[in-house]
């Protein structure tokens, strides 16, 4: 049988008992939910969304004045979307990487660089001062070169970032497959630093907790399906009662419902991700990885994967689905054929390991928009200010994106609030059917891309010269 035959039939048998859910939320540290709000209520500050940016910002106001009164609503409960079901990488990039900052936001790269890494450092921080056990591992990353194309690009961006303060190391193969050992690496990218290892659940949950300690009020299965402005602050209806708040901050992520404006600016792109038993004492060894760095691969369909506490592969990524109209539903959340695609290349990435079994499969919703960055702005005559645009690193960004959140909301001038990167905007997508036209465009010409060495087609040139070009 050929190599492509034998993960073929390795994945077929590794998915059978996989079960259609998301690990990292059936942890049985899972907090009970808070109750749901009824009836009428105030506060200084309404936070709405109870993911990382919602909590983030809860929790440094509650910090930065423990006598304001902020209220956090969340329409499921907390964690419930991306952020309990991502892959738990913490990066200090608050630019979707590197090569995505220095293309967009050259002139303050070094700036955002700086800010990154202090912001990672006061996550750390903040874990420990609360004592939130998130199974944090500040074990670096490493960006793999799974084909010869791949390999100067990693090498030109090594030095391009190093140039600019940087610590990152160019790998050859043999010093990469030393780090983590599989036959398709060509060459990798250390970053030993800016990227930790979090459980994002055990992370959103540990923000709750240490939000209520402070103080915050909070209610789960709480709606918000209307807002409005209310004399001198805003009014927000919730399927059983209302919040009248003096300030608002929206941190809802794919969902734009609430302010549509977000509409033009964000689409709703679903992951998926799989997960393994437990690796072994021998398997483990037959992969080394004694680093428990996180890695990705540096195609543009790119795959990311990480060990576990309790030493299983997460392993995620490469298929990024987007549903005709920007549709989020939960029968999405599962994709039969990614899931069986995803197994066949971790058997073509780890050969080693066939006979290994998944045992959760799941996927989701994740806001990206045309620049792959977080984006802010205000509305309400700067009563509500919101955050948008993550695009699948948003588990460190949160916090500084949170931080923005609350400098526009208060209406403070900061060196984070003079950044570009802060006052400018992702150029809009185009509205149905020319939306769902060009995403798909774009997906088949990146894959093409990553088949013919690297090399762009007219279509991926067009739009890196409109500021809209696709990297991984």
């Amino acid at each position: 049988m050929t190599s492509r035959a034998v993960a073929a039939s390795a994945a077929h048998a590794s998915l059978a008992e996989a079960e259609p859910a998301v690990f990292w939320l059936a942890d049985p540290a899972r907090p009970a939910p808070a109750p749901a709000l009824v009836g009428q209520t105030t506060a200084d500050l309404l936070v709405v969304g109870g993911g990382y940016s919602g909590l983030w910002a809860a929790l440094q106001a509650k910090e930065d004045d423990p006598s304001r009164d902020v209220l956090v609503v969340e329409g499921h409960e907390v964690g419930w979307g991306a952020s309990g079901r991502n892959g738990g990488f913490c990066s200090a990039s608050l630019t979707h990487g590197e090569a995505n900052g220095l293309e967009r936001f050259p002139q303050e790269f070094d700036t955002l660089q700086r800010m990154g890494a202090q912001n990672l450092d006061g996550i750390e921080d903040t874990l420990r001062r609360h004592g939130i056990d998130a199974e944090w591992e500040r074990t670096g990353e490493l960006d793999l070169a799974t084909a010869a194309w791949q390999v100067d690009d990693l090498r030109q961006l090594a030095d391009t970032v190093n140039e600019n303060g940087g610590s990152m190391r160019f790998l050859d193969a043999d010093q990469a497959r030393a780090r983590v050992d599989s036959p398709t690496y060509l060459a990798a990218l250390h970053d030993p630093d800016g990227v930790a290892m979090v459980h994002p659940a055990k992370l959103a949950w540990g923000l709750k907790r240490a939000c209520l300690d402070l103080g915050v009020r909070l209610h789960e299965h709480t709606r918000v399906t209307d807002l409005s402005g209310d004399g001198a602050g805003l009014r927000a209806t919730t399927d059983l009662g209302a919040v009248r708040a003096g300030k608002v901050v929206l941190a809802t992520n794919a969902e734009t419902g609430l302010l549509r404006r977000l509409q033009h600016f964000i689409v709703p792109v679903y992951d998926y991700v799989l997960v393994t038993e437990p690796l072994d004492a021998d398997q483990l060894a037959s992969i080394g990885w004694e680093g428990r760095e996180g890695l990705a691969d540096a195609a543009n369909q790119f795959h990311y994967y990480r060990l576990t506490a309790d030493n299983r592969i997460l392993w995620g990524g490469y298929d990024a689905i987007y549903h005709y109209g920007g549709k989020v539903r939960a029968e999405y959340d599962h994709r039969p054929s990614t899931y069986r695609l995803l197994a066949e290349q971790f058997f073509e990435t780890f050969p080693q390991l066939e006979g290994l079994a998944f045992t959760h499969r799941w996927g989701g919703a994740i806001d990206t928009c045309s620049r792959f960055t977080a984006f802010w702005g205000t509305a309400y005559a700067g009563r509500l200010a919101y955050v948008a645009g993550y695009t699948g690193l948003g588990v460190g960004a949160s916090r500084f994106g949170a931080r923005v959140l609350l400098d526009l909301v208060d209406g403070l001038d900061t060196e984070r609030t003079r950044l570009h990167m802060v006052r400018s905007k992702p150029l809009p997508f185009p509205p149905e059917p020319i939306r769902f036209g060009a995403i798909t465009a774009t997906r088949m010409a990146i894959a093409a891309a990553d088949r013919n060495g690297g090399q762009r087609n007219l279509w991926l040139r067009t739009l890196d010269k409109m500021g809209l070009g696709f990297e991984s």
